[in-house]
Parts: C-alpha cells; sequence; structure tokens
C-alpha cells in the first residue's frame, strides 16, 4: 500500500518512508489434506521466508488467507480467518528421541507438519467454505497461511519489553504508519509505503523490486501537472528512509554481534550500515537523517555486522533500482529475529514515531552543488 499528502505549496521534492508487512511463515500447500499413520489429519506446508523452525512447535495456530470465487462471471476476492486455535506442530516426546536437546535438525517435510483433526474430520476446504459462508462449488482457488494464534504481551520488571508474533516487519509498517498521519510538510509529498514480499526477495509486483513505487511517484506528479524533468528533478531532491528492524544485542551471546557497532533495546533508533550495500546508509544520508534526530532530541544508536558475519538484508537498496534518491536504512532494536514469537523494546517505538514525525515535517532542499539544506 501507498499512501501521500500533497502539499500546499509547490511540490519540492518526496519525503517516502518504506518498510514490508510480510514476516516468515508457512504457506499450505494446494493439496493440503494428509491422512498420517495415527489416525490423524495433518496440512501439507511449504516454508515462507527464512523462520526458526524450532519456534512454532508446540504453539496455537490458525489459518488466515485469500479465496478467489466466481460470482455471476467475476471472480471475487475474499479475506478469510478461522480466528480461533485450529492446528498445533507436535513435538517428539524427548523419550522418543533423546538426542533432542544436543542439536536436532528439523525438516519441513517430516516434522512441520500441523495437527489438525482426527482421521475423517472436516477437509480445510470444507471449513474454509462453512465458516466463511461461502459456497465450496464456487472457491476457484485459495492462498491460506499458518500464523500464530498466541498474542503480544509486555513483559519485564517495568514493562519495558513486548513479546509479539510478526515484530519483524508489522512494527516498523505500524510505527511508520503512525507517524505519516501526524505529520505534515507544505513544500514535499509526504509517503508512506509498505511492500509486501520482502521476507522472499521482493520480487513480485507488489514488492520492492516492483515498479510499484516508481510509477506511483510518476502519476502523482503526472496528475499535479509536473513534467517528466521536473518529476526527476523532484526525485533528486527527495529522501527515503527504509524501515526494517535490527539484532539487539543478545542477553546470552553478546559476542555474536560487533563489538564496537552493536545495538541495544530501549536506546533509540538504529541506523544500519554495511560495506555490501545490504544497507542504503551512506555518509550523506547518516548525516542528514542524525542531524534531523538529533534537533528533535530522539536518541540513535548505530548498527553494523560482525566482518566475518553475512547479515540480513532490507528493502532499501532493492527499492533504489527503480526510483534513484538518498536513502537510509533504519530500524528498531529487536531479538529472536524471525521466531514465531519475538521481543522489541517500550520506549524505542515512541522515540521511532518522534523520529519520523521529525523527518516528514522537515523541509530539504539542495543547493547547486547538491549539498542538502535543512530546514
Amino acid at each position: 500500500i501507498i499512501a501521500f499528502k500533497l502539499p500546499k505549496n509547490n511540490v519540492k521534492s518526496f519525503k517516502i518512508v518504506a518498510s514490508h508487512l510480510d514476516s516468515p511463515t508457512f504457506k499450505i500447500k494446494p493439496n493440503c489434506s494428509i491422512e498420517t499413520a495415527a489416525h490423524t489429519l495433518s496440512i501439507a506446508l511449504e516454508g515462507y521466508g527464512g523462520t526458526i523452525l524450532s519456534s512454532w512447535l508446540d504453539r496455537p495456530l490458525s489459518i488466515a488467507g485469500r479465496v478467489v470465487c466466481k460470482e455471476n462471471n467475476k471472480l471475487v476476492t475474499k479475506l478469510v480467518d478461522i480466528n480461533r486455535p485450529l492446528c498445533v506442530i507436535p513435538n517428539v516426546a524427548i523419550h522418543q528421541n533423546r538426542s533432542i536437546n544436543d542439536g536436532y535438525k528439523y525438516t519441513y517435510a517430516s516434522d512441520i507438519i500441523p495437527l489438525y483433526g482426527m482421521k475423517g474430520s472436516m477437509k480445510l476446504e470444507d471449513l474454509i467454505a462453512s465458516e466463511n459462508n461461502i459456497e465450496k462449488d464456487d472457491i476457484c482457488s485459495m492462498e491460506l497461511y499458518i500464523y500464530s494464534y498466541e498474542r503480544g504481551y509486555n513483559f519485564g520488571v517495568n514493562n519495558e519489553f513486548i513479546i509479539a508474533p510478526q515484530i519483524d516487519n508489522l512494527e516498523s509498517s505500524y510505527l511508520s504508519l503512525l507517524a505519516f498521519m501526524n505529520s505534515k510538510n507544505d513544500n514535499s509529498i509526504n509517503v508512506y509505503c509498505s511492500f509486501d514480499n520482502e521476507e522472499v526477495g521482493s520480487g513480485s509486483k507488489q514488492g520492492a523490486l516492483s515498479t510499484f513505487l516508481s510509477d506511483t511517484l510518476r502519476r502523482i506528479t503526472k496528475k499535479i501537472g509536473l513534467s517528466k524533468e521536473q518529476h526527476l528533478i523532484a526525485l533528486a531532491k527527495s529522501f527515503m528512509v527504509s524501515c526494517d528492524n535490527a539484532h539487539a544485542t543478545h542477553p546470552n551471546q553478546p559476542g555474536l554481534c560487533d563489538p564496537l557497532n552493536r545495538c541495544y533495546m530501549n536506546e533509540g533508533i538504529v541506523i544500519k550500515t554495511n560495506a555490501n550495500l545490504s544497507y542504503t546508509t551512506d555518509a550523506i544520508s547518516h548525516a542528514l537523517f542524525t542531524s534531523i534526530l538529533d534537533e528533535a532530541n530522539v536518541k540513535w544508536q548505530v548498527f553494523a555486522n560482525r566482518s566475518d558475519t553475512r547479515g540480513g538484508s532490507t528493502l532499501g537498496h532493492l527499492s533504489l533500482s527503480q526510483v534513484s534518491i538518498d536513502s537510509i536504512d533504519i530500524g528498531l532494536a529487536q531479538l529472536a529475529m524471525h521466531s514465531s514469537n519475538e521481543v522489541c523494546a517500550v520506549k524505542d517505538m515512541k522515540m521511532m514515531v518522534e523520529g519520523l514525525i521529525a523527518f516528514y515535517n522537515k523541509h530539504l532542499s539542495k543547493d547547486s552543488e547538491n549539498n542538502f539544506l535543512i530546514k
């Protein structure tokens, strides 16, 4: 989704905050019902993104997604959600796998198979139809995913932490939306953007590698009367914040982080850097964005991976292949990234909103030598 606000004055540039909405999970296969030797019914899955497999076992799970139905010669998409504990991926008892704590390799084909019901139970397609008032014969196709049914909680002696599913990256997409809704700029088009499919490479029509952002920006400026040249001039003065979370220093394994460039929960917005351009931060974007944060009294810190460790990437550098503008990668420090339950910090959320509001509200321009001017 992309949302934007037109300025009161002539358009000078775009101010963009981009995040992604998807998280690692499991997609249900088209033919999914498995009658097992245990006289039960299970569901066939395949992995979506890189998840910590063991974290999904022995937890309440449910199913949501979409179905496409034929209605009067139209193909209509309907969102569906069972919205109750429906299945579980059971562990094997330690009595039957004595080496489970010595390092067990889980596989999708034999371990990551949710228990759904007893043999002879209603098949999943019948359940989807009955619980959503859909005629089964009208369903042309289904696109369904497993999700954790556990809810989020505060924890810690002062309730300073949050544990919840899908913190990466619903935290960033939600906080950047709050900032967008509570900001105003009279000279730039403020843009909120949330892509899909970042966890599987962003190569979809709704991913960061698509032309979705570049097409939308051009359609906006064309509608308000800007020529292609004026559009390109506006892009040259624009700035994008790629917002995706970062790895907090782990309390049990601090050595996994770089000794000098590590970040901590509840200590501010994380500026992410990488020599191989997994993140878009450079000297100019770092200086510009941190100057805005300093003026707004918002704390910030820096993160770089250990030199012998390959970190993850974000949508920022992928988006720039379609829209060439200055950009920075930021996030908030979290633990257990890509687990079914992840951990983040309360104070950081407020700082992110305040920092992005300051960014959206700031008037940026460039002089004749391409230097940013901050007003």
